[in-house]
């Protein structure tokens, strides 16, 4: 699923997702439980203001954000 995520970039880009948006409105990342590389994706596990974890995952080769429930 491509979606729109914000981000905090400092010295890299995207180092951490702030906010997202899904099923109509804007989740706000609370947590940012986890975090990998993969040689495809930076990949994040977060807990949104709903309460519920997703992972966020970036595919730097197309600039697509995709996520998915935990």
């Amino acid at each position: 699923m491509n979606l729109k995520v914000e981000t905090y970039s400092g010295a890299k880009l995207h180092e951490q997702p702030r906010r997202f948006y899904w099923q109509g409105k804007w989740q706000e990342v609370k947590e940012v439980l986890d975090r990998w590389q993969t040689p495809e994706y930076l990949c994040f596990r977060v807990r949104a203001d709903n309460g519920r974890e997703y992972v966020l995952r970036w595919q730097p080769e197309t600039d697509v954000w995709e996520l998915s429930a935990v």
